[in-house]
């Protein structure tokens, strides 16, 4: 492709990057929805996202348009979920992200986090009655775990569920739950007072007196998805809200496990809009006679960032394959998670750089792709707690404290 080619493209439409031919690796099936979800980014994302991102407004319809173009749903069999590999899951996640952030992490808490719990951990009446909705965007859901006070310590929450007949009296606060403020169900993770064992609910806000969600505002990052600071006081479920697989905490970490592997694919697309837009920018921009990519300390970051990004891309495509495989591991799914948000945000710092002063305007996006890395490098567990998953596997001695 030529320079004069590039002029005339806006910027932030995808370049196709696939080096090491990685669509040659994929399916029919895959192809297509890699390419289904590239187009909903390009021609329906890309030219909107900035001014919600600006005014950190949430975009429901995008939002609704993910459940008609049927890339709700985590690779879920039935219940009116689009049937989706491991990978071809991945490459919605890739997408959304090398678009935006905010609605990548907004799947990413409908289906990987509150739908796969339905899933994974509900009774057969609980999956009949939302799995559907949820996958056509109908009805959002949230994922209550974090707390104000046990954020990578979660496993020693203290939100009580107390027993009462047949109903659960949840108290306690959570925080950084998204879509908390909008959802029609949230999975809350309490401890039950009397076996102590920490149990899973479906709280409906609009039914819940006792619930209340407040909206946190003042983010610098992920500013068009809203999460939400919640407290329970006295919140009554039935017992037929009771998740009845959900016995331990371990049931949590399980559907935990499985959103590692969505994050170093959406860590991939950041990481990938990053790298086009600097190609594309200094083929564009001109200076001292000629455009950027003329000099060869430009093309040398410009190969050292693709040099990152395919190797993400093989992070990626082998996560694919060992879950479809069931031979994924908590360590692999930790340090792809590491690896490639680390490396995401390397990218994306050269990006910003190589766009010199116009890096920081968000008509040019990496600025808000920055931002957004910063809250993927945190959720799903920190580096630091990742670092430690891997050292206690290879080490056999757990760090932890």
């Amino acid at each position: 492709m030529s320079i004069h080619d590039d002029a005339e493209r806006p910027i932030g439409r995808a370049r196709g990057t696939d080096f090491f031919r990685i669509a040659e690796q994929l399916d029919d099936e895959e192809r297509e929805i890699w390419q289904r979800t590239r187009r909903f980014v390009d021609d329906e994302v890309l030219p909107v996202i900035n001014e919600h991102w600006e005014r950190a407004d949430f975009p429901r319809d995008l939002a609704l348009r993910l459940g008609e173009l049927g890339l709700v749903g985590d690779g879920i069999e039935g219940y009116g979920c689009p049937p989706l590999s491991p990978i071809a899951n991945g490459l919605i996640h890739l997408e959304l992200n090398r678009g935006d952030g905010s609605l990548g992490t907004f799947l990413g808490v409908q289906s990987g986090l509150a739908m796969r719990s339905i899933s994974m951990l509900g009774s057969e009446e609980q999956k009949q009655r939302w799995l559907p909705a949820m996958a056509r965007v109908e009805a959002i859901g949230a994922f209550a775990l974090t707390e104000p006070d046990h954020g990578s310590d979660s496993v020693a929450l203290e939100t009580s569920a107390r027993r009462d007949g047949d109903t659960w009296v949840l108290d306690g606060e959570k925080k950084w739950i998204g879509n908390g403020t909008i959802a029609d169900v949230v999975v809350v993770w309490a401890r039950d007072t009397e076996d102590e064992k920490v149990k899973g609910f479906l709280v409906e806000p609009a039914q819940t007196p006792g619930y209340r969600a407040e909206r946190i505002d003042g983010k610098g990052s992920l500013r068009s998805v809203w999460q939400a600071h919640i407290t329970l006081d006295g919140a009554r479920v039935p017992e037929s809200s009771r998740l009845p697989e959900a016995r331990s905490f371990g049931d949590a970490g399980q559907v935990l496990a499985g959103t590692r592997n969505a994050v170093a694919w959406a860590a991939l697309g950041h990481a990938t809009a990053g790298y086009e837009i600097a190609v594309e920018y200094c083929s564009r921009r001109e200076q001292f006679g000629k455009p950027l990519v003329s000099f060869q300390i430009v093309q040398h970051r410009l190969v050292k960032m693709l040099a990152e990004v395919c190797a993400m891309q093989l992070y990626c495509l082998r996560l694919g394959r060992l879950m479809d495989e069931d031979q994924l591991t908590d360590t692999i799914a930790a340090i792809a998670k590491m690896n490639n948000t680390s490396k995401a945000r390397e990218v994306l710092s050269e990006a910003r750089d190589l766009l010199g002063g116009n890096g920081i305007l968000l008509e040019n996006h990496v600025m808000r792709h920055m931002a957004d890395m910063e809250a993927l490098h945190t959720y799903e567990g920190t580096e630091t707690i990742q670092t430690l998953i891997v050292g206690r596997a290879i080490t056999g001695v757990g760090a932890f404290t």
